[in-house]
């Protein structure tokens, strides 16, 4: 409960530099609650370490690598072994195939089995071209193949033909 009376320390541990472009997210403080102001969702969300990512991720999709705004969706939810789940971010094609699919986790949240485990269950359900795992720092880019997955180092182009 203290750490949240130090209204500093608690701004430092979300707002944290991450392994993707500087952006700039239009924050604002409502009580104890930072939030920012989601370009997709058109509303003010509260920042934790997770959207901090997030909010990274779809400032560098829209801006660097040109995916339409409009095809991005936050948060969707998906029944999944009778419980409700959501995924973080889906990027889809004008088909409404699924181009890339984004799991987010804090910068304090090693990427690791269980959270490739968790990423499959959304991807079993959108099937798209390119699984992303982030925290924000460390990366993991995965191209869908025949029989699993390639692992990528660059981002994928939006659109690009794929082989």
């Amino acid at each position: 409960q203290g750490y949240q009376s130090n209204s500093s320390w608690y701004l430092m541990t979300l707002i944290v530099p991450l392994n993707l472009p500087k952006t700039n997210l239009s924050l604002s403080r409502s009580g104890k609650n930072i939030h920012v102001n989601c370009l997709v969702r058109k509303k003010k969300i509260i920042l934790t370490p997770e959207e901090w990512v997030r909010q990274h991720f779809i400032a560098y999709f829209i801006d660097k690598l040109k995916y339409p705004k409009g095809l991005l969706t936050i948060e969707k939810k998906i029944q999944y072994g009778g419980l409700e789940k959501r995924w973080d971010l889906a990027v889809f094609m004008r088909d409404q195939s699924c181009f890339l699919l984004l799991e987010c986790k804090a910068p304090s949240i090693p990427i690791n089995q269980a959270v490739f485990e968790q990423s499959l269950t959304y991807y079993k359900e959108l099937q798209a071209e390119f699984l992303v795992m982030s925290n924000g720092n460390d990366h993991v880019i995965l191209k869908k193949e025949i029989n699993g997955f390639k692992r990528l180092t660059d981002f994928p182009i939006y659109n690009a033909p794929t082989a």
